[in-house]
Formats: structure tokens, sequence, C-alpha cells
């Protein structure tokens, strides 16, 4: 049977050809027509397949079309050759469905931009490269999409490029995804050079022939797989790029945050659980990078202002949760993570975008506060993610978060010191998003009074989005109830297949987790407890910044070290400018104007002129004179001949 796999990625990139070939030429409504159209379609013809794939018996469940022969050079060939399994059909649903979303409401949010057909154009190539990645069935294929998703931030962070910040934001996550991007590759190559190949298949089944579990070769490539991971999904060290993303427009910032390229790293992770398996050193770096970096992303997250960077680094920090399931082996629990968190972080990147909107571009939420009344459907879809983000019992975010720390808990893998950290964050969590919330729609106005003659509830091509969202925000995590609250915990099952490596990979299933010792009493109490945690730090939020809010401001001053510790971010990138860039540039201008300059160039110069000064003292004895030079061969001939008489 055809499927037709190729259509799900063909049709945006069809979208992103005709309005980059016709840039100018169409009006705007036929602009945001074929760029909506093109997603839009991708999505409903991944669901057909999907629907197709559920029709397979469970084990076999696996969807795979060869388009052509990509490279044959030798031992070494590639097959341009799409999978849609589980995993796979899991990231198309989620990446084309929020995609088109996303598109909807960027042609209310983007109108009167200039820059309106360019826009679309990138975002069409976007969406292609994340499907391309996510439906590529070697890695090679997937590289071509992780750097397709990499020149796309790119291209769209820096869409304003007029401003310096928003140049520089693009230029700055191009840069640091380099970095993990040679990682990526080096591990690609060791993996090639190990298995002799770099399809999905013929690797995972061979694996366990030409690794050992737990040596220096397994570790060293899934460490450098992880760079990569890194560099895409912004965590410790490669995370600063992602803050600064906000600078595009803010319908960018939620198909980045939420739906394309910072989940690039937690699939392919997922998508190479057979080689993780195999490294439990690397495994243990993943669970610990992820909750340091999920840690201190919170915190950050406390003490900013800037609506948009509140939910920039709330990413971070939630991204962080998807790397600590996968590190503890509980890839479904991070990709069952990084579907809901596609659904509330959307919304909440959209809504924010739409109270920017009414605040006339204004993001400081120090000038906002008693949004609610003027919009109403934004504050109650707002409202929605709110809830799904903090994990709040009956939305979506609720059953990812607590199926990540009970796995960190109960897992062959976890600990409870990780469970603790995990939990800690989610307490942090929720009190900055109910913070941003209390500042944002409660409270009197702060803005100045042209801006509150002027507030305005944003247009339905952008609030039906928001009430799309906020629907998915709620039922998204019903796929996923666990056994304790009665459920089958039917996503895990549905990936199952994918993650034991049933799909011609290694059965890794002797390492599936288990909870022995632990009781689902265990896992209720644990659950109750985390509920009860968020609910007062919910509760302290509202006292803080909303019945006290000059007590919230006291203890800022009383903690004035920690909050500009906080506020500045920790001063990563100011220790990186410190200790890389800025030795970097001083040895590049070192290596220009002493090396080069009066090395190289003094060197090459002072022979030319050495042969410029010989050639002057020479060149009088060419006089043109056929007198001159008979005279000078004769006076030759005569010292020659003087020579041999004397010999």
């Amino acid at each position: 049977m055809n499927h037709s796999l190729y259509l799900i990625i063909l049709l945006p990139l069809l979208g992103f050809l005709l309005n980059g070939l016709l840039l100018g030429r169409l009006k705007k409504g036929f602009v945001s027509f074929i760029a909506c159209a093109s997603v839009g379609l991708s999505f409903v013809w991944g669901v057909k397949v999907f629907f197709e794939l559920l029709a397979m018996p469970e084990g076999a469940r696996a969807i795979q079309e060869t388009l052509f022969t990509w490279i044959p050079a030798g031992q070494f060939q590639v097959d341009f050759s799409l999978l849609f399994d589980p995993l796979s059909s899991v990231m198309v649903l989620v990446v084309a469905g929020v995609s088109f979303i996303i598109h909807i409401y960027s042609i209310g949010y983007m109108h009167d931009d200039p820059g309106f057909g360019r826009y679309f154009t990138y975002l069409n190539l976007f969406v292609f490269a994340m499907l391309t990645l996510v439906l590529a069935d070697n890695y090679l294929l997937m590289f071509v999409g992780w750097e397709g998703v990499g020149l796309c931030s790119y291209l769209l962070i820096g869409f304003w490029f007029e401003k310096k910040s928003a140049s520089d934001a693009g230029k700055k996550a191009f840069i640091v995804n380099r970095i993990g991007d040679f990682g990526f590759l080096i591990g690609l190559f060791i993996i090639f050079w190990q298995v002799g190949s770099l399809n999905y298949a013929d690797v995972f089944a061979r694996a366990p022939e030409v690794f050992a579990v737990g040596g220096g070769v397994i570790t060293a490539a899934t460490l450098l797989l992880f760079l990569g991971a890194t560099g895409k999904s912004a965590q410790i060290p490669l995370f600063v790029w992602l803050p600064d993303a906000m600078e595009g427009p803010t319908p960018v910032s939620a198909l980045i945050h939420a739906a394309t390229m910072v989940t690039a790293g937690v699939y392919m992770i997922a998508r190479s659980n057979v080689l993780f398996m195999m490294a439990p050193t690397t495994l243990a770096v993943v669970a610990i990078v992820g909750l340091a970096t999920a840690l201190m992303a919170a915190t950050i997250a406390l003490a900013q202002n800037d609506i948009k960077r509140v939910l920039a680094y709330s990413t971070i920090s939630q991204l962080g949760y998807m790397f600590a399931a996968c590190g503890v082996a509980a890839f479904a629990a991070g990709i069952f993570h990084l579907m809901t968190h596609a659904f509330f972080k959307a919304l909440l990147f959209l809504g924010s975008g739409s109270v920017i909107h009414a605040m006339a571009g204004q993001q400081d939420m120090r000038y906002m506060g008693g949004l609610k009344k003027q919009q109403p459907a934004t504050f109650v879809t707002f409202f929605i993610a709110t809830l799904a983000i903090a994990g709040i019992p009956g939305f979506s975010g609720f059953f990812s978060k607590d199926e990540i720390l009970w796995k960190s808990f109960s897992s062959d893998f976890g600990s409870p010191i990780l469970w603790a950290v995990g939990l800690f964050t989610a307490i942090l969590t929720a009190f900055y998003m109910f913070r941003l919330v209390y500042l944002t729609f409660y409270g009197e106005g702060r803005m100045d009074n042209h801006t509150k003659a002027h507030l305005h509830e944003s247009p339905k091509v952008m609030t039906v989005p928001l009430m799309v969202l906020a629907v998915l925000s709620v039922i998204g995590g019903y796929v996923g109830i666990p056994h304790v609250l009665g459920g089958s915990n039917r996503f895990e099952q549905f990936l199952h297949p994918v993650m034991t490596g049933l799909h011609g990979g290694a059965d890794t299933s002797e390492h599936v987790l288990t909870s022995a010792g632990h009781s689902a009493g265990t896992e209720l109490t644990l659950m109750i407890g985390s509920v009860v945690l968020i609910l007062i730090a919910i509760y302290m939020a509202y006292y803080l910044y909303l019945k006290n809010i000059d007590l919230a401001g006291r203890i800022r001053n009383n903690l004035s070290g920690v909050h500009a510790l906080l506020h500045g971010k920790y001063f990563v990138d100011e220790i990186y400018g410190a200790l890389i860039i800025r030795p970097l540039i001083n040895g590049s201008l070192f290596l220009w104007k002493i090396i080069d300059v009066f090395v190289i160039d003094g060197i090459a110069n002072g022979l030319a002129s050495i042969v410029g000064d010989i050639s002057t003292g020479v060149r009088p004895v060419q006089t043109g004179t056929m007198r001159t030079y008979a005279t000078m061969i004769l006076a030759g001939a005569v010292v020659l001949i003087g020579y041999f008489i004397i010999r």
C-alpha cells in the first residue's frame, strides 16, 4: 500500500517555493492562504497516515518509503527514505498541527508588517525542515533537517534585522548551534565507523554486536550526540541562545519554543534510545544536565520582568524535564511531556503576543496589569495554559509532569535526589507562572493613559487559535493517564515498540523501567504531595504579587544580591564573553595584526623590498645602447682569456 509519506514534507516545501519565488508579487491573502493551506494539508495527510498506522498490528507499526538513492558511494549508501512509526507519527502531528495553528494566528499578528510574504516563506521552510528531521529513517537525512531548522531559526529570530538586537540574536543562535552540531557530527562519524551504516534499523540492530555496554566508544558517541542536543534544545552549556530568540516575532517564538527546533534534541535522544541504553554514564549525564538546566532556568525566570523572557526561561526549564526523563530511561515520558508542552507553551507565547499586541509592543510586566477585563478571551486561555504548565490535576501538564517525577523516583536509573530537584523545580514553575499572570492580568493597570485608552481584545483570527490550543492544553494529557489513577497510559503503550527495539533494533526490554519496591500508594502519595506544594506556591504568588505587592518589593530589596544574580541570569553571557568570546576576538586580532600583517606580510614585503633594491642597483647596467653591451662583452672576454692564461 502506497501511503505517500513524501506529501507530508512536500506540501510545506511547495508553500515555501511558491511564496518564495513569487515574493512581492502576491497579495497578502494569497500568501497566507498558500502558507496555511500547505501546512494544514500536511497535517491532514499526517492524520490520515496515522490512522493507517493504528490499523496495523502493534508490533508491526512502521511505514517506510524510499523515494530514491541519495548517496551511493561504495559501501556508504544513504537513501532518501522516510519512516512513519509511533514516535515519528506523534512528532508529525505535533509539529504540523501546532505549526498550522501558529500560521493562522500569524495572519492577524503580522498583518501590517512589510515583511509579511518573507515571514510566511520562512515559516513554511521551517516546518518542512522539522518534518524532514522527524520523518527521516537515517541519521544523515535527520541531519539535513537538523541543519535546516538551524538556518530557519537564524532567519526568523533575526527577521527584523534592522534592529541590531534582532540580528545579533539570530547570529548568536546560529553560532551556538554550530558548536553542538559539530559534536553531533563527530558522534555520527563514530557510529558509522563502528557500524558501517547510518540507517536507524541497521545501527540499532548491530549496536549490541559492535559496542560494549558502558564501553568508552558508545559512551563517547552518545555524549557527542547529547552535545548536539544541548545546542538544539537549549541545555547547559549551550542554552544561551534561546532567551534571545524572543527578538523575532512572537509567533516565531511560539513555533521555536513549542513545536519545532527545541524539540529536535529530545526527539533525537528518544529515537536513539537503543544507543543511550547501552551507555549508562551518558544517561546519568543527560539526567543531571537536564535537571540542572531545569532548576537554573526556573530560578532565573523568578526575577525576569519581560513577559516573553519569563516564558523563554520556562521553555528551557521544561526542556530540562524532558531530558531528565530520557536520562532515567523514561523516553516515552519525555516525549509525552514534549507533546503536552507543545500545546500549552504555544498557547502561552501566542497569548503573550495578544497581550503585547494590545499593549502597543510593551513587554515589561511592570507596566501591565488589569488586562483581565479588556482581554477576556486572552486571559481565560492564558490562565488555562498556566494551570497546565503548573501541573494542576485535570490539565495536560499534570499527567506528563507527574509521570516524569514518578519515573525519576522509581526508575532503575532514577533516585530520590533527582525526584526532589524535579519537584522543587515544579514548585518554582508554578510560582513564577502565576506571578506572571497576576502582574499581567490582575490588579490596577500600570500602563500610560494612551495605552490604557487603546486596550482591546485581539481579532478572532488570533483568539480562535488560542481557544483551540486551550482545549488541547486541557485534554492533551488524557492519552497518558497513569495506572495509579485508573488509566492504562495508552501513550506509553503506543510508543512501546519504538522504545524496545521491536522495529528492527536491539531488544532493550530488559532495561524497561521497573517499580520494584515502589507501590501504587507511594506513587499516589508523591503525586498528592507535589500537588499540595504547587498549590502553596500559587498562593504565595497570589499573596506577594496581588494582595501584598509591597512585601514582594521589600523581599527583593532585602535579597538584592540574590535578585541581581537571578535578574542578571547568573551572568552566564558575561562569563562566556570574558572566558571564551573576548579571548577568541583578541586571539583573532593578534593573528591578524601581528602574525598576518607583521610577520607574514612583513616577510613577503621584506623579500619584495630586497629584490626591488637589488634591481634598482643593477638597473643602470641596462642602458639600451648596443655600443655599451659590445664593450661589456669584450671586457668579459678579456677577463676570461686572462683567467685561463694565468691558470
